[in-house]
Order: C-alpha cells, then structure tokens, then sequence
C-alpha cells in the first residue's frame, strides 16, 4: 500500500485569490482523481468528482483555519463527496463478478446486460513525478485491477477508511476526525473492512510483484501474436488458470484452453486484422487494441488489461469502450502499419507503457 507524507503546507495565502489557491491545492490534483477512482470504480466518475471536489474546497477556502493539514482537509471533502455519490449506487463488478464461466467458448455469447462496469485507471493519469521504486511499486499494487474490483464489495464507509489508513496512510485520529467518528469507531470499520477484503480478494493480488523485463516481454509476445493471429503463441503465454473478461459482456472464460478456442473461433481469425499500441492501466501492462475497418483503417476497439507475472499472463481483461482511448492520450485511429516492424503494429510509441 502507498504510504504518503502528510506534511503541513503554509496555507497564510489560501485567501489570496484563485491563484494561490490553486498553486497550493494542484499538487493533489492526482492523487485525489486515484483516490476518488478506487472509491467509485470509474475514471469518468471520478474526474467528474475532482472538479466537483475543488470547486467545493474554492467555496469553503475561508473555514480553513490550518488545525489539519492542507491535504487532510482536501480528503475531507473528497470523501464527503464519494460518500454521496456512492448513495444508492450499486457496485462496478467484472464480468467473474455476476456468476460463473462460460463452459462453451464457441457457444452464444450473453448480452450486455444493464450493468455499470468497473472501468481501467490509465498510468498517466496517477504518476505524482515520484522516482522512488519502492513508491512507485506501492502506487502500482493500491491501483491493481483485482484490488479495485475488490474494494467495490465493502460498503461506502468501509471503503474509505481502508483506503485513507492503508493506502493514503492517514492516522487513525486524522480519519475519525474526518468522518466525524470516534477513533474506536475507525478500527472497527478497519477491522471488517480487511475481513470482507480477504474474502473478495482474487489470487492475482497475493502473488509476488512481477519484473519489469518481464512485464515487457510478455507485453510485446502477447501484442505480437495477437496482430499475427497466432494463436497457439498466444496459448503459450497464458497460465494453466488464466481468465478472459470482456465487459461489457457478461460472457467470461477460465482455463488456458477455453481461451484459446474462443480466441481461434471468435476474434484471431486473419492476421492484421488487429494493431495494438502498448499502454498502460492500473499498475499493469495494457494493450490498446483497434480493429480493422471496411475502409481499411483501424479503430478503437478495447483496452486490454493484463494481469502479468512470472509464470505468465494470469488475467486479461479486454474494456470494450472506445471513450477510453481519448483518457489514455491514444490516437482514435492508426493508418497503414509501418514496414519493417516485423509486425502490423510492433514498434509503436506508448503514452502509458510502463515505467522501466
């Protein structure tokens, strides 16, 4: 989990027009849209909720006296804020989420159903220009895709204070006074919230942190024998266990074989067919994947999160949006494929491609 300082800031100036507000709160633009992300689920949310968060704080710049830091009192609002959005809501799931796998990859596929799905949360969007490796992998393991789709399990409270002592590493006194609970209070929800986390946590997050030359290899092999159609390649990448889910479908398959037949009978039929472009999304290796049009161009198809690790890919999880290509500062379309890459789409440039 991230451990953040909590330093006092010289807020004499908070008053002194939107200038300096804005100078001394910007620094925790970032960590407030991840903050927001692992409450809600959703990066369009949670962008909408940090304008919201910061026109809140403009409004009631003047009731900052400075008994708690600057930070503290941003959080303040900010869950205040996730706690109202949260009224009512029903929880982002992924597909494993709703039921069990599909035993037939060349069956029909289940429709969409009228579900508001987890979204991705891109790297660029939660780098705070730390070069700490030790901060860096913590940043990575708090925004894991699995730990996500956890958290959404734990009512709103919950959720917030294992985000604000665990992961935002708040003091026990900071948070009560912040939710304007007792400090007993805080531990309790603590306590239940790590009991129901250990229950929804998926295996993916209790394995070792993955290399980063690892992490790459299987990015460029997994990207490489998806642009070829080359299936069995793509099989050897996978682990005996591995999952594939494709919100919004509902549909999903477990095992290693289930993947590869679906994956021959449904979607790598021809080569070049697809491009990708290396990217990043929740501390893992991501592929952004388009699709070849009739007009011979490749567009946006899905966001495809892989869950990577030492004995191979674990989990792929492909968002089938593309609005989230604009979020993660990729192009809305790639043209003919570059001669001499060895592959339709190999050497493309990456916005989000993980930090070595």
């Amino acid at each position: 989990m991230t451990q953040t300082t909590d330093a006092r800031v010289d807020v004499g100036g908070l008053s002194d027009g939107p200038d300096v507000f804005a100078r001394l709160t910007s620094p925790y633009r970032q960590e407030l849209l991840a903050y927001c992300y692992r409450m809600l689920g959703s990066i369009h949310d949670a962008e909408d909720l940090v304008q919201e968060i910061y026109l809140r704080a403009w409004r009631a710049h003047e009731t900052f006296e400075g008994r708690s830091s600057l930070r503290t009192w941003l959080y303040r609002i900010a869950t205040n804020a996730c706690l109202t959005a949260l009224e009512n809501r029903k929880r982002r799931p992924l597909p494993s989420g709703l039921g069990g796998p599909a035993e037939d990859p060349e069956g029909p596929m289940a429709p969409p159903p009228e579900v508001t799905w987890l979204q991705p949360f891109p790297d660029r969007a939660a780098d705070t220009g730390s070069e700490d490796p030790a901060a860096i992998v913590a940043a990575r393991s708090s925004l894991r895709l699995a730990l996500i789709a956890a958290l959404q399990y734990l009512p709103p409270r919950q959720r917030a204070v294992l985000i604000l002592r665990e992961v935002l590493a708040l003091r026990a006194t900071e948070v009560a006074d912040l939710l304007g609970v007792s400090v007993p209070a805080v531990k309790s929800l603590l306590q239940r919230a790590r009991a129901q986390l250990d229950q929804a946590a998926p295996y993916e997050d209790r394995t070792s942190e993955t290399s980063d030359a690892r992490r790459r290899e299987l990015l460029d092999r997994y990207a490489t024998a998806f642009e070829n159609a080359d299936v069995t390649a793509l099989i050897g990448l996978l682990t005996e266990d591995a999952v594939l889910e494709m919100p919004p479908t509902p549909t999903w398959f477990a095992g290693r074989e289930s993947i590869g037949r679906f994956f021959a009978s449904r979607v790598l039929t021809e080569p070049s067919l697809f491009r990708t472009v290396p990217t990043a999304a929740n501390g893992q290796p991501a592929v952004a994947l388009y699709r070849r049009g009739p007009d011979g161009v490749h567009h946006p198809h899905a966001v495809m999160v892989l869950s990577a690790h030492e004995a191979g890919i674990t989990r792929i999880v492909a968002f089938r949006d593309p609005d989230l290509f604009d979020l993660f500062g990729l192009p809305r379309a790639l043209g003919p494929a570059p001669a001499g890459t060895g592959r339709s789409g190999g050497g493309s440039p990456a916005p989000d491609e993980p930090a070595s």
